[in-house]
């Protein structure tokens, strides 16, 4: 399986990154160590000072496909989630400045929680009106809504799906709105899908 994650997706995010709006869909991959699941502790790494939270709807794919229409896109996907791409963000600006790839900054391990998955059956509607809601420590550091993307969910499947073949078992983060923030030892990070908690983290 691989973990494909839209970048700048949301129009406050990119403003409060300093970054310009992407004409076209940005994204990278994690492989499948990154993956962080059951709600496990996210272990703070020592190669980096400041860690980021980034909180996104993620899809999970459910069928083979490739250089998939938009109208078919929603045949390819089951179930949404929320997760967390943890970002190393001084690794990040040094890469940025020197035209490097990300995958230090990103793609480490453990650096891609996710929470438990939902039917999509359960949202009539669709995933274009999702609403989500990021608590550190109990307090609201970040809120989204799926209806301020710039690329919308079906938008993405047909696009990332010209290059990549999509399989079964594979995962899409989707962009994070903005409120991103450091976490630190001792913090608590939990995620609310249309108000219901999905997905629960421990800095450690």
């Amino acid at each position: 399986m691989k973990i494909i994650c839209i970048g700048q997706n949301y129009r406050e995010h990119i403003m409060e990154l300093g970054s310009k709006v992407p004409e076209k869909p940005v994204f990278f991959c994690k492989p499948d160590t990154a993956l962080l699941i059951r709600n496990r502790p996210f272990y703070i790494p020592d190669f980096s000072q400041e860690l980021h939270y980034e909180t996104e709807l993620v899809l999970r794919i459910c069928k083979v496909g490739k250089n998939i229409a938009p109208k078919f896109a929603p045949d390819y996907y089951d179930a949404y989630t929320l997760g967390f791409d943890f970002t190393a963000r001084d690794i990040q600006r040094h890469c940025r400045q020197e035209g490097l790839p990300w995958e230090i900054c990103k793609a480490f391990d453990n650096s891609a929680a996710i929470g438990q998955f939902i039917p999509k059956a359960e949202f009539p509607q669709g995933p274009d009106q999702l609403h989500f809601e990021m608590k550190k420590n109990g307090e609201t550091c970040q809120k989204g809504n799926t209806a301020d993307m710039i690329f919308k969910v079906d938008e993405i499947i047909s696009y990332v799906s010209k290059f990549f073949t999509l399989r079964t078992g594979d995962y899409i983060f989707t962009g994070t709105p903005p409120g991103v923030g450091s976490v630190k030892i001792g913090d608590k990070l939990e995620a609310f899908l249309e108000g219901t908690s999905i997905l629960r983290c421990p800095i450690k």
